[in-house]
């Protein structure tokens, strides 16, 4: 694929050290970046999973090493740890790698638009505690989980493009759907409330973005289900991106125009008879 070059890469929820993270698009993904920054927002690692049950893929410790490479290349890596890798919190503030930990940061864009930077568990109800995903069941999830990694096993075989079985079943759950709109309501009120002009997290694994009364709600999504990137270019727009054998363009916010992410392109159905580039949402040269 085409090197991608940008100003910022945001991602998230990776979970190294499960059967469903998707670490070969990722380190396609990585392979191909140009950027000056890397924000690595949370739950990049499980060590929660790790803890449960080791298991490791030769494709994971190649990530590790790839984002390492970045940062020896001169990238800016920062590492904000979620609630999947919330041991890594007691090392914030200090370097490994060339890559800094720190709990939260305030990213400020090409176009002078400051953004709060988290991983998004601290907004998650206290009766919930871990994620939207609860909602589903966990037995339910697991075997969704299950079921796209079968599904897309067939299809790689078949010669086709990866379709996020997860997210498509789940972007028809109303209870789901429902409580992600609340949980981005709490997130884009605590930002306007802190002077931000948006936000910036992953976490519940549904790649967004949208404007919300002024203010902007990113959310970079995924690659356990979704495969998304957040991506910032020199000009300051921010855009949501699918990355697998069609890389795809989501969403996009710019100062002049906010293109948000449809559920139907969120769930990426019509991916495959959409055949849409990542030029089409971009403005023309």
């Amino acid at each position: 694929m085409a090197t991608l070059r940008c100003r910022s890469a945001f991602i998230s929820d990776v979970h190294l050290g499960t059967p469903d993270c998707k670490a070969r698009y990722l380190l396609d993904f990585l392979r191909q970046l140009r950027c000056d920054r890397l924000y690595l927002v949370g739950d990049i690692i499980d060590l929660e999973a790790l803890g449960k049950r080791m298991w490791w893929h030769a494709d994971h410790g190649a990530v590790i090493a790839e984002i390492l490479d970045l940062a020896r290349r001169g990238v800016e890596v920062t590492y904000i740890p979620g609630n999947h890798d919330a041991a890594l919190r007691g090392l914030a503030g200090q370097d490994f790698g060339g890559v800094h930990i720190a709990l939260e940061a305030v990213h400020e864009g090409a176009d002078g638009r400051r953004y709060r930077v988290s991983h998004g568990d601290e907004y998650d109800p206290e009766h919930v505690g871990r994620s939207w995903m609860l909602h589903l069941g966990e037995a339910m999830h697991r075997f969704i989980c299950w079921s796209n990694r079968r599904v897309n096993a067939w299809r790689r075989r078949m010669d086709m493009p990866y379709l996020p079985l997860s997210i498509i079943v789940k972007s028809h759950v109303g209870k789901a759907l429902a409580y992600i709109r609340a949980y981005e309501e709490r997130v884009a009120t605590d930002a306007r409330e802190r002077g931000f002009d948006g936000h910036i997290c992953g976490h519940i694994h549904f790649g967004q973005v949208r404007e919300m009364d002024g203010l902007l709600y990113l959310n970079d999504g995924d690659w356990v289900e979704h495969c998304t990137a957040l991506v910032e270019d020199h000009t300051g727009a921010m855009e949501l991106i699918h990355w697998s054998e069609q890389p795809t363009a989501l969403g996009r916010a710019s100062r002049e125009l906010v293109l948000p992410s449809p559920d139907a392109a969120l769930a990426l159905a019509p991916l495959a008879r959409r055949q849409r580039s990542l030029d089409e949402l971009r403005p023309a040269a």
